[in-house]
């Protein structure tokens, strides 16, 4: 949101009016570019050829429209018309860590393939003019952020060409029975309205334990041997951090990473994990800069609509 949006369109700072139309028009362009943008980058770092990209998966919660943004980015950054794609739209906040699981299954069962992950939001579709009658809005303003983020999944990486950064071991998906009102999201004449549950961070506290322990299991790792893990956990809010640490027993400097992003970002949905990860891997460099180790084995973790909780045992290849 900026003045300039606001002097276009003013309608959206009034209340009660039918605005949908206005904000898609805002949302699905802003979406594809920033989208564009990450991929751009991510597919520069990478080191091969734009024409190497044979699967796209693409993310968001923050348009609606036929066809879909996966479309529109193919086009953007000139794929492939054979480019094979996937869409995920309205997973929340789970959809990062969603994306990578398909985007896994996609490079395992298909050799050769390399799948370009893109996840892209803006929190305009939600914004809602400030209200004495809902003083927690404000919380959601400050909270939430809008970006984009672009990762390559595959197999069998190219020695010499790719640097593959985790190996996404396991991946698993669980909701919480009876939970689908905790987090409430409707499209509506004046956009997506949002329902957070005061209650959320107790159930997330109260689930996440036994949800890690079903990943740990399949490396091999007993119950309770958390600080031996690295941590990459979607940053849904302070008070979420705060109770999987207490929950968990984890050192403080487990969640920096996480809690970096939403400092620096804010919770940007989908998006936020690829930020967590970029910081570990800034975290990774200094500890062995200093002379220290990094665990190998670690956890990815995000939790969005259901509940659904989303987990990938990962190993860091970077060592």
């Amino acid at each position: 949101m900026s003045e300039e949006i606001l002097k276009k369109y003013p309608e959206l700072a009034l209340e009660g009016l039918p605005t949908v139309k206005q904000r898609l028009e805002i949302c699905n362009k802003a979406v594809t570019q920033m989208a564009i943008e990450a991929s751009q980058v991510c597919i520069k770092n990478w080191g091969r050829s734009l024409s190497d990209i044979t699967h796209l998966v693409y993310v968001s919660s923050s348009e609606a429209r036929l066809p879909g943004g996966d479309l529109y980015l193919a086009r953007g950054l000139g794929l492939s018309p054979a480019t094979q794609r996937v869409l995920l739209y309205f997973v929340g906040c789970s959809g990062g860590v969603a994306g990578l699981r398909v985007a896994k299954d996609i490079a395992e069962n298909n050799p050769g393939s390399r799948v370009l992950l893109a996840t892209s939001e803006t929190t305009i579709i939600g914004f809602k003019p400030p209200s004495a009658d809902r003083p927690y809005d404000l919380v959601g303003v400050a909270l939430f952020g809008d970006g984009a983020g672009a990762m390559i999944i595959g197999s069998d990486p190219i020695e010499g060409t790719e640097k593959p950064l985790f190996e996404l071991n396991t991946a698993i998906q669980e909701f919480l029975p009876d939970t689908e009102k905790k987090i409430d999201g409707r499209l509506t004449e004046e956009g997506i309205s949002f329902k957070l549950a005061r209650e959320l961070p107790q159930i997330i506290e109260d689930n996440v334990e036994d949800f890690c322990d079903k990943l740990m299991s399949v490396a091999g790792f007993q119950n309770k041997e958390y600080n031996k893990l690295f941590w990459a956990v979607h940053p849904g809010g302070p008070a979420i951090l705060n109770r999987i640490e207490k929950r968990l027993d984890l050192l403080p400097e487990k969640l920096n990473a996480s809690r970096k992003a939403l400092m620096d970002y804010g919770n940007a949905s989908s998006n936020t994990i690829v930020y967590v990860l970029e910081y570990m891997l800034e975290e990774a460099i200094k500890i062995r800069k200093d002379g220290g180790d990094d665990p190998e084995w670690g956890m990815l973790l995000a939790f969005g609509p259901g509940i659904t909780f989303e987990g990938i045992l990962a190993r860091n290849l970077c060592n």
